[in-house]
């Protein structure tokens, strides 16, 4: 009887290790490295140690657990086709100034550097972005809030507002743009359609006009991509259009460099700005 005992519970042990280990090896998860690396795939054996994941183009791939920021149990859908290992576009979420749909992760954050003042931007929640901006003296100073919403694997859609004060110079003043953004693509191809509502109080001709943009990324190699960013106040009788074509090198995960040359077009009126749009960006 107690050999039986003996047999019965060493069949029921295996019977559950191996349900375990089938039920592993059907979920895909996600390893995020320290360094910005992204390998999707699936589940083979985890232990303290390292965590072995199976992969479609490298095979069988063992990953030490000190070499990983996070690991997250993801969808078959959204596992990566074309290549299962891939660098992390930390700063996918911007443009040249405005913002797109995707969401800056919870938990992630980047300053941006540029000539007029430096720009913090903080994933605070589960797609819940929020920053502040200023200028080097500190008027104005802008508060920046965006949620994002998932609609498909290749769509995303955000609302979000700006909202700012004179500070301390003129602290009565101040704007807000409430807006829509609307996303195709990913963090390595992607093109944004937004729309909002600019109203400035605080002045003596308070009022308010539309506003829209068109941006977008590509990636033409490891380390550059192609920006495009604009700004498009169609009133009429008082339009403009504010156009910037450029470039982003990014030399690691954590930091990139961008520059591009802007265009105005006002009243049909079409000059070229002489003055480079320089920005450097990095992870905090």
């Amino acid at each position: 009887m107690k050999k039986h005992t003996t047999l019965i519970l060493l069949f029921l042990t295996l019977l559950v290790n191996y349900v375990s280990a089938q039920s592993k090896e059907d979920k895909f998860y996600e390893l995020i490295k320290n360094d910005g690396t992204i390998i999707t795939g699936q589940l083979i054996t985890e232990d303290i140690h390292e965590i072995q994941i199976k992969t479609k183009e490298l095979g069988d791939l063992a990953v030490p657990k000190h070499e990983l920021k996070s690991i997250k149990e993801i969808n078959e859908k959204d596992v990566v086709n074309k290549a299962e290992v891939e660098k992390e576009e930390s700063f996918a979420t911007r443009y040249f100034f405005t913002t797109n749909a995707l969401p800056i992760k919870k938990g992630d954050g980047y300053i941006k550097w540029n000539i007029l003042g430096p720009d913090f931007q903080f994933g605070v929640g589960k797609n819940v972005g929020v920053g502040i901006m200023t200028s080097w003296i500190g008027i104005p100073i802008i508060g920046s809030f965006k949620y994002s919403i998932n609609l498909d694997s290749n769509l995303n859609f955000a609302i979000g507002t700006l909202v700012a004060s004179g500070s301390w110079a003129n602290p009565s003043f101040g704007f807000a743009v409430p807006f829509g953004a609307f996303t195709i693509g990913n963090r390595k191809a992607n093109i944004n359609f937004a729309a909002g509502y600019g109203t400035v109080f605080g002045t003596k001709n308070n009022g308010g006009r539309a506003l829209l943009s068109v941006g977008g990324m590509v990636k033409a190699s490891k380390k550059i991509s192609l920006i495009f960013d604009s700004f498009i106040s169609p009133s009429k009788g008082d339009n403009f259009a504010f156009l910037i074509p450029g470039i982003r090198w990014q030399s690691e995960p954590n930091k990139a460099f961008q520059f591009g040359f802007a265009r105005l077009t006002y009243n049909g009126e079409t000059a070229p700005i002489p003055i480079p749009t320089i920005q450097w960006y990095r992870k905090l």
